[in-house]
């Protein structure tokens, strides 16, 4: 039996794992801490099925003006730490060029219309309670006609190309599905195709139990004493004692190009900081999370709360926490629905793994045979890890892979 250990126990790593071991492997996953309690803790809980695009940087000269004047909520950074950003958001400026982000999103979507289908399988296998899952769609809120316009637009084009499902929600329309909301602005855009979590750890950990029940070992480790052995394999503390095995999948997300550094691959990576926090709600609050398109913010309920995701942040790597974005998210959410007290003393943070030209690295390292790397999702590896787990170990297996893997190659990156 061929065993693995897979490293980083978030969505991607434990889609991996779950998807290797159903192929025969003998899986151990490894994580420092529990699983799903990092950066697939924190996001909007949507499995965005409507995705199929990456998020490319803005290239006209209004949106960059906005964003360097600090104007809009979606994009915040601090002047001292972007010269450390520089190199990687260049690069990430010159893939988002219309022709190239064509190219770059038909790769994309590739796996994102597999995401929802991915996901049911493992929901089924794990026996995810009904109650944690909708699978009817969000919205996204339009405070200005003009901006509506211009998102319709951009979202027949989505539905003609890729089949996306969307409606258009007049003001009164919006009202009616939303009768906690104050305000309903100019309407909104119901995305119907995509799922909301309640919980997203709990669906992470819900499918680290199914890995554990199917026969998989959870441990807890520190990637950073990853070894390879003189003859072939790898080896690795764990709390349990040494590891071996004769292959590694790293799945750390944002701490992945840290790791490979040790084995001599410098992989540049766009790294966005991210806050969330849950709020009590004194009305009806919300039916389906809700962006705000103006505030660069979503507001997603949760079994904790009204949870309030925001936008990027470009900070130093151990930066201490400015909630800037979160404040003015909050101020503007007050204007939606009766927000309470917060629920939690501070915010979380974490942070979102981009990879220069959107698409996350899947594949073996181009110089060292048994080393996998799967990692580099950016805002979508809650959406992103089953599919992407189940075509890593499609290629690791030898089986034809249910998408082109050649756009996720890691040599892109790796040098």
């Amino acid at each position: 039996m061929r065993d693995v250990i897979v490293l980083g126990a978030g969505m991607a790593g434990v889609a991996a794992a779950l998807h290797l071991q159903r192929r025969g492997w003998s899986v151990a996953l490894v994580d420092r801490g529990e699983p799903g309690r990092e950066t697939s803790f924190g996001n909007a809980g949507i499995i965005q099925a409507e995705a199929v695009e990456p998020y490319p940087m803005p290239r006209d000269i209004a949106s960059l003006l906005k964003v360097a004047t600090g104007r809009g909520n979606d994009v915040r950074y601090d002047l001292l730490a972007l010269p450390g950003h520089v190199g990687s958001l260049l690069r990430y400026w010159w893939h988002s060029a219309p022709a190239r982000h064509r190219t770059v999103s038909a790769a994309y979507a590739g796996v994102i219309a597999r995401s929802t289908a991915d996901h049911q399988e493992l929901m089924t296998a794990a026996g995810v309670p009904d109650d944690l899952v909708r699978r009817d769609g969000f919205r996204e809120l339009h405070r200005s006609v003009a901006l509506l316009d211009a998102d319709t637009v951009l979202a027949e084009r989505l539905r003609t190309e890729f089949g996306v499902g969307y409606r258009r929600l007049s003001p009164a329309e919006l009202a009616a599905a939303e009768p906690g909301l104050k305000a309903t602005g100019a309407g909104a855009l119901h995305w119907l195709d995509s799922w909301t979590v309640r919980d997203p750890g709990a669906l992470v950990a819900a499918y680290a139990d199914l890995f554990e029940r199917e026969g998989g070992t959870l441990l807890r480790g520190d990637a950073a004493t990853l070894a390879a052995e003189p003859g072939g394999g790898f080896r690795l503390r764990t709390a349990d004692g040494p590891l071996a095995a004769s292959a590694v999948v790293v799945a750390l997300g944002p701490w992945s190009p840290e790791l490979l550094r040790r084995f001599g691959y410098r992989v540049p990576m766009v790294r966005k900081r991210g806050y969330h926090r849950h709020y009590k709600v004194t009305g009806r609050g919300l039916d389906l999370p809700l962006r705000d398109s103006d505030f660069g913010y979503v507001a997603a309920p949760m079994t904790t709360g009204l949870r309030i995701t925001t936008g990027a942040e470009f900070a130093g790597a151990e930066a201490p926490p400015k909630p800037i974005q979160l404040g003015r998210a909050e101020a503007a959410l007050r204007g939606l629905v009766d927000l309470g007290e917060p629920v939690e003393t501070v915010p979380w943070l974490g942070t979102r793994p981009c990879m220069p030209d959107m698409l996350p690295v899947i594949g073996q390292a181009p110089r060292h045979p048994g080393l996998w790397l799967h990692f580099g999702h950016g805002h979508q590896g809650f959406t992103l890890g089953p599919a992407t787990g189940r075509l890593l170990a499609e290629m690791m297996t030898g089986e034809t892979p249910v998408v082109d893997p050649a756009p996720f190659a890691p040599a892109r990156w790796c040098r």
